[in-house]
């Protein structure tokens, strides 16, 4: 059994958006896609920038293979979509397959970081100064789809990774559909408005969603293309029209707009660990709360997700003095 599995992520690798490579690697199918090739202005770390979007290490939606190369499967407005990315001598060559695969391609310079700016950002602490020297592939990642962003985040509210992890991969299996062309094995791209609507609540009790996070998410599919539009909007009005749905709130939002929209300035609040994590390495403060990150952050103004990241990403946490947050599963209830 030794070396059969793939060490478990930590914190810092999954809230920093670091993916190592895990897998088998795919079977080609005869037909090849659609091909798009984009040259970055800099270096890019495909499992930096896209690490984000991935939902755990099982994923239906998301596979980074040995080779370096990223895929992911999406729904996109034209349809379903699987994406390939890899990097071949400083470029990054794109092939999709399915309905979906032209608007992929499009995307893909946006969702490779063509519109953030990491020469912006200014470190003030060492500490992230560092971590941006050893991370220079590091840039933000747009991908144009508030849904895809929105519906994992909601699973996540109030839950441990692994519970959120869990019922993404049950819920996108069951009524996703697999990825179009030669994708890995197992992958799905997540199910439509619709579906997501008609997934009896039952169905919800054994994925371990309890009816408050299952009622957010029916209340954002029955608006879905409304929260769609918000894509066209800057990061904050975006927030705002996410936050019009009841039980959509800031950590929400900002976990959307993150990868939605690449903001750069969208700090997550709210949040159990972050506050402690930036106050322990900026400040030695383990015992932080938001306003205090937030003061600690306000060097970074306009840019305070990245410094967010970079600090993740140093992997210069408080030591654990309590156990972890216990797992529940209401699916045995």
């Amino acid at each position: 059994m030794a070396g059969r599995f793939d060490p478990r992520p930590t914190r810092t690798t999954v809230r920093g958006g670091h993916v190592a490579a895990a897998g088998r690697v795919p079977r080609q199918a005869a037909a090849p896609g659609r091909t798009r090739s984009w040259t970055p202005p800099g270096p890019l770390d495909l499992g930096l920038v896209l690490g984000p979007l991935r939902r755990g290490p099982a994923d239906p939606t998301f596979r980074a293979m040995p080779d370096g190369s990223v895929w992911r499967a999406s729904r996109t407005p034209s349809g379903p979509g699987t994406l390939r990315v890899s990097m071949r001598g400083g470029v990054a060559v794109g092939e999709a397959w399915g309905p979906g695969a032209d608007w992929l391609l499009e995307q893909l310079p946006q969702m490779l970081g063509e519109l953030d700016d990491p020469a912006a950002f200014e470190p003030r602490h060492r500490l992230v100064a560092l971590a941006r020297h050893r991370r220079p592939g590091l840039r933000l990642t747009r991908t144009g789809l508030v849904m895809e962003s929105l519906i994992p985040s909601i699973l996540e509210q109030k839950v441990t990774t692994e519970e959120a992890y869990r019922a993404w991969r049950l819920l996108v299996r069951k009524y996703g559909v697999p990825a179009p062309g030669p994708a890995p094995g197992r992958m799905y791209v997540m199910p439509e408005p619709r579906t997501w609507a008609l997934i009896p609540s039952w169905e919800w009790h054994r994925a371990g969603v309890d009816n408050k996070r299952a009622s957010t998410v029916l209340r954002a599919v029955r608006v879905a293309r409304r929260l769609e539009e918000a894509v066209g909007f800057e990061p904050g009005a975006a927030q705002a029209r996410l936050e019009l749905v009841s039980g959509i709130g800031p950590w929400t939002s900002a976990e959307t707009v993150q990868r939605s929209h690449g903001a750069a300035d969208s700090v997550t609040v709210g949040d159990l660990h972050l506050p402690g994590i930036v106050g322990y390495a900026l400040a030695g403060d383990r015992d932080a709360d938001d306003s205090v990150m937030l003061e600690l952050l306000a060097p970074y103004a306009g840019q305070r997700h990245r410094a967010a990241r970079l600090i993740l990403l140093s992997g210069r946490t408080p030591p654990r003095r309590q156990p972890r947050m216990p797992r529940g599963d209401i699916g045995l209830l």
